[in-house]
């Protein structure tokens, strides 16, 4: 395997957990759009990212396998859990 496609194939990896990341805080903003914003938007998306990234790793392990079913909607909740204790 050269470096392009390990590049590639990590990228891909972890675009789940960039894209859902992303995707928490901006619906985050749309449920909580009363109160003042205690984080910027950037730093939540980083903490989203690297929580659902630590999901994605431990089910990696722990399946020993990627994309399996738990390990997204292991994600989603622990990503959506992050977003909402950072929006409390």
């Amino acid at each position: 395997m050269n470096l392009t496609t390990l590049i590639t194939h990590l990228a891909n990896f972890a675009a789940p957990a960039m894209i859902l990341a992303l995707c928490l805080v901006v619906a985050g903003r749309f449920w909580v759009s009363n109160k003042p914003v205690s984080i910027i938007w950037w730093a939540q998306a980083a903490i989203n990212f690297v929580v659902c990234l630590a999901v994605l790793l431990l089910g990696l392990w722990f399946f020993g396998r990627d994309g399996k079913m738990a390990t997204y909607t292991a994600m989603v909740l622990a990503g959506a859990t992050a977003q909402w204790v950072m929006g409390r």
